[in-house]
C-alpha cells in the first residue's frame, strides 16, 4: 500500500517568478499541475484524437505551472504527448498536426488546435 501525499499547497507562501510563473517553494512543481485533477489523464494527453489533444491543451493553459512542465518536457526529451500546453510528437514540438490522408480542401473547425503561446524563457528550446 503506498502512502498518499496529502500536501495542500499554500499559495500565499509562493512567488511569481520574472516570468510570470507560479514557483513553489520546497514542494514538487507537478503537484499543482491542472493535470492531476483530471480523471483518465493520460488517455486525454497522449491521445491521437483531435478533441482529446485540444482539450488537454486547453487544461494546460491554464495551468500555473504550465512553464515548468514544458521545460522539464524537453529535459526529459519526452517523446509525445501534451506538455506544458505543447503537443509533442517524435521529441519535438507540433506546431501544425493533421489527419492522415489527404488534407481537405476546407480545413475542418474541429481539427483546428489551440495556440498556446511558449514562455518566453524556453523559446531558444524550441528553435
Amino acid at each position: 500500500m503506498t502512502a498518499i501525499d496529502t500536501t495542500v499547497i499554500n499559495y500565499t507562501s509562493n512567488e511569481i517568478n520574472e516570468f510570470g510563473d507560479l514557483t513553489l517553494k520546497g514542494v514538487d512543481w507537478s503537484v499543482a499541475a491542472a493535470c492531476r485533477t483530471v480523471t483518465n489523464a493520460s488517455d486525454l494527453f497522449f491521445s491521437d484524437e483531435f478533441a482529446d489533444i485540444r482539450s488537454a491543451k486547453l487544461i494546460c493553459a491554464e495551468c500555473p505551472v504550465m512553464a515548468q512542465c514544458l521545460e522539464e518536457a524537453f529535459d526529459r526529451g519526452e517523446p509525445c504527448g501534451v506538455w506544458g500546453g505543447q503537443l509533442f510528437e517524435d521529441g519535438k514540438i507540433l506546431t501544425v498536426k493533421r489527419r492522415r490522408g489527404r488534407p481537405p480542401k476546407n480545413p475542418r473547425p474541429e481539427d483546428q488546435l489551440p495556440m498556446i503561446p511558449i514562455p518566453e524563457h524556453l523559446v531558444e528550446l524550441v528553435a
